[in-house]
């Protein structure tokens, strides 16, 4: 039997702040006699509001008082209250999260949407998360094992995310987006250049600096430069020390031959769609000029262009959840008062990741790990880590798997004290104990036939049952159409 839930997004970027509100059926897809599987089965986009620029107080404070004014604006024409809504999710990507009172804003917006899936989104998370809502990780199960990259191009930052069967693979983030430089299009003057874009015109004898008049000549330069500086990114043009300028974090860890391409954020549409050269800055920015540049760069031409399902609003999502409690058959917790805990991102692995009895096993969960790690700190973000396991594991092949859950977790482990581990197969309490074990001073919450994907979040309360199962929420991040 089906159930029907209301969602609200809301997306704070760098350019623009949105919302979308959902129609989410959710039903229990197991049969009679297993354990309850609720999932989203269908979706539908009630209502779009406007794109609006992110209200800003200065370069570095967002003005929350204007924030909470135009989300409280769209839910009144929408002919939604926050009591009708279910489930919830605000991102704050870009430079907007790096803005000093983002958290302010969180606070502010709190009583808007419950409990939000999630709150900011690093680079590595956000170019997750806008790949999916772009389309390019569900068409990824479709390439026969071939990567597709996206590039989600907004005001501040070019958020890379390369996918595999459906899982991310890869990340990597640019300073790079349309509003690195801003125009007055009355009198053309030049009233921002970041600052990376002035050291990269410095190269290139640009006059492009605050103040002056824009020269369409030279930002249509930079614009072409800051094209194949992306397209080096990727492995289609030689790398030089302009994308060591502009690379925020890192670059992609692997060499990729990509089957397809997808573009989305703000810019995409330019990219997808005519530039009219009469206006090149209709929106005070280079986003137009620099879609323009993106769609006539020739490296990009390597790869076949595919159509996204969102351009700009592919990083919009509600957040759809699963409120019926499902349990693993076998759990192994070694301190119930962690319980419950909420809002726990999944870093799930691949069947690749686990292939080869396990010889990779180690290196790419640290490699995952770290699209969890707060940006510019030591410290990450709670998780847990999800993967298939073991069909009837023996005594050695469950201590071998628990010494390479806590090798790839280390650098995780030593600022947390909760490892928490999720498996498809029923496991789950003879690896938990084997985890006691070798780690007796963390906190260890071990699940099984739990599934989850990567983009879900979990629940998990108490025990039930005199501790013999626990009840688990999986929320699912859920994307436009």
């Amino acid at each position: 039997m089906s159930e029907y839930l209301l969602s609200v997004g809301i997306d704070l970027g760098t350019t623009t702040t949105q919302l979308i509100f959902s129609r989410l059926e959710v039903e229990n897809t197991a049969s009679a006699a297993s354990i309850p599987r609720i999932q989203i089965v269908d979706k539908e986009i009630i209502y779009r509001s406007d794109i609006y620029f992110t209200p800003l107080l200065s370069r570095a404070v967002i003005d929350v008082s204007a924030v909470r004014e135009l989300v409280e604006k769209e839910y009144k024409k929408a002919g939604i209250t926050p009591d009708d809504l279910s489930a919830g999710a605000v991102i704050i990507t870009g430079e907007t999260a790096r803005k000093e009172n983002s958290e302010a804003v969180l606070r502010t917006l709190s009583g808007l949407a419950g409990d939000f899936v999630v709150a900011t989104a690093g680079s590595d998370l956000e170019s997750i998360i806008a790949g999916r809502g772009a389309g390019t990780a569900a068409m990824s199960k479709k390439t026969f094992g071939r990567a597709l990259v996206n590039l989600d191009i907004g005001g501040g930052t070019t958020n890379l995310a390369v996918f595999q069967e459906g899982d991310p693979a890869d990340t990597s983030c640019l300073d790079i987006g349309g509003r690195q430089i801003i125009i007055d299009p009355q009198t053309m003057k030049l009233t921002y250049v970041a600052e990376k874009v002035s050291i990269l015109a410095g190269r290139m004898n640009l006059k492009i600096k605050e103040g002056e008049t824009a020269s369409i000549g030279d930002v249509t330069k930079i614009c072409e430069r800051l094209a194949l500086i992306m397209a080096q990114s990727l492995g289609l043009a030689p790398a030089t020390e302009d994308l060591d300028l502009f690379i925020t974090a890192h670059p992609l860890k692997h060499s990729w031959q990509f089957g397809g391409l997808t573009f989305s954020g703000g810019v995409a549409d330019f990219i997808y769609n005519d530039y009219d050269s009469a206006k090149p800055f209709p929106y005070g920015d280079i986003g137009p000029l620099l879609g323009h540049c993106i769609r006539n760069c020739r490296p990009f031409d390597q790869v076949e262009r595919l159509i996204p399902q969102e351009t700009i609003r592919a990083t919009v999502v509600g957040a759809g959840s699963n409120t019926m409690e499902i349990s693993g058959s076998t759990i192994a917790i070694s301190d119930a008062s962690v319980l419950p805990i909420k809002n726990i991102p999944i870093l799930k692995l691949t069947d690749d990741d686990e292939a080869g009895d396990y010889k990779y096993f180690s290196s790419r969960l640290a490699e995952k790990a770290s699209w969890f790690k707060d940006e510019g700190e030591d410290t990450y973000q709670r998780i847990a880590v999800a993967f298939r396991g073991v069909d009837n594991p023996s005594f050695e092949k469950v201590q071998e798997l628990a010494r390479k859950v806590i090798e790839g977790m280390a650098d995780y482990l030593r600022t947390n004290d909760l490892l928490v581990v999720a498996m498809d197969r029923d496991m789950a309490k003879s690896l938990g104990y084997a985890l006691m074990n070798a780690l007796p001073h963390k906190k260890i919450i071990s699940l099984d036939t739990v599934k989850v994907e990567n983009g879900d979040y979990i629940d998990i309360g108490t025990p039930l049952a005199n501790g013999r199962v626990v009840p688990v929420v999986v929320k699912t991040l859920v994307f436009g159409k």
